[in-house]
């Protein structure tokens, strides 16, 4: 059992909505932290068939539970039956319950006009674990399997990440309605595995599926909106240098990744492991912009002369550039000494497998572990 920091602290009684891709764990948070909360699970093939009949059930079921005050009512899945949320709404001006709705996607809610509540509800995302909620954390583990709960625990998780993929093209594409090119779409996952912590550029991607720019782009859409992708923005804010306006993107998680591109095992010392490894520092941050109560923003910086550096956080409070070699040498600076040229910062990190932690200049030099403690600990940015 992995203890999540994802514990809605600030919700008082208010309604959430609790989102997540597949797996990451979300029903078993929140049957962790209101276990006797009234829980409507819509994968429950009788549950889902008996509400869909009739949303209307919801809002006489609760107006007869005596305690419906006591706990948030959870409503899992809750895109698979959009008409619940009028019922939802109803409930929550007009009786004061709360609820807690969770759901993989918002996506397929937009897309048919479903009542979202009118800012009536805070907004939370799980993502997959982090360093601080895994006891003994194991970095060659993370890196190979990723840190969907169920894959990371696994001895070899090469199979469990090919169901997962599978599960998900045959599923979440189907209900977005993209069913007519699932084998397009299944070439643009190849393709953009292969854009994973890179610059995006829709016409090559485009040209590889045999489809246009702007479906290129939807389909990124897609992945953003069911939360199985990123966009990192460029930081661009008065440059001083020509700068590269690009956006990277990244997977949620570094195993998908690894599974669409059928790297095998990684070890240290290879260039596959230089990419795992920076793509789980930017799961790390990713989670920790989301979790804390900083909630600054995450960019990257990268000039036209090639200068780059791989995470930005705040307003050019932090610069971080990632580097998987056991002792950092001049050059490896030379990105984030680049920045703090251009830029005011607070913090110049290089993230390593150094041994230890070590000043050069104006940059610490920090190793992994070390990064992670003070990242989850407030140190890093707060």
């Amino acid at each position: 059992m992995f203890k999540r920091l994802q514990e809605f602290h600030k919700r008082g009684k208010e309604s959430a909505f609790l989102w997540g891709a597949r797996q990451t764990g979300k029903s078993t948070l929140l049957k962790n932290l209101f276990p006797k909360a009234r829980y409507y699970d819509l994968l429950l093939s009788e549950e889902f068939a008996r509400l869909s009949r009739k949303p209307s059930l919801l809002r006489e079921e609760l107006l007869a539970m005596p305690d419906a005050h006591a706990q948030p009512v959870i409503i899992d899945e809750v895109q698979k039956i959009p008409a619940l949320l009028d019922e939802v709404h109803w409930l929550i001006v007009n009786k004061k319950i709360s609820f807690i709705l969770c759901g993989s996607s918002a996506r397929k809610l937009k897309r048919v006009g479903a009542n979202l509540l009118g800012g009536r509800a805070l907004r939370y995302e799980l993502y997959p674990l982090v360093s601080s909620e895994i006891p003994d954390f194991d970095l060659l583990r993370a890196v190979n399997n990723g840190c969907l709960p169920r894959h990371y625990s696994a001895v070899d998780a090469r199979n469990r990440l090919e169901a997962y993929l599978g599960d998900y093209l045959k599923e979440e594409i189907a209900s977005e309605a993209l069913s007519r090119n699932i084998p397009a779409f299944a070439h643009f996952m190849d393709a953009a595995a292969f854009s994973n912590g890179e610059m995006v550029n829709y016409n090559n991607i485009a040209s590889d599926c045999g489809v246009s720019a702007p479906t290129v782009k939807e389909y990124f859409n897609i992945l953003e909106d069911t939360l199985i992708g990123y966009f990192l923005p460029v930081y661009q804010k008065r440059p001083k240098r020509r700068i590269i306006r690009t956006p990277k993107f990244y997977f949620f998680d570094v195993g998908i990744a690894n599974s669409l591109l059928k790297r095998g095992h990684i070890t240290p010392g290879t260039e596959l492991f230089g990419k795992a490894f920076e793509h789980l520092i930017f799961q790390e941050i990713k989670a920790h912009q989301h979790y804390s109560a900083v909630n600054y923003p995450l960019s990257y910086w990268r000039t036209s002369s090639g200068n780059e550096v791989d995470f930005i956080l705040g307003d050019h409070e932090v610069a971080i550039e990632v580097k998987s070699t056991d002792t950092v040498a001049p050059h490896h600076l030379k990105g984030v000494c680049a920045f703090s040229e251009e830029y005011k910062v607070k913090k110049s990190i290089v993230v390593s497998l150094d041994k230890y932690p070590r000043v050069c200049g104006n940059v610490t030099v920090l190793p992994w572990k070390d990064f992670l403690g003070q990242l989850w600990n407030g140190k890093i940015i707060g």
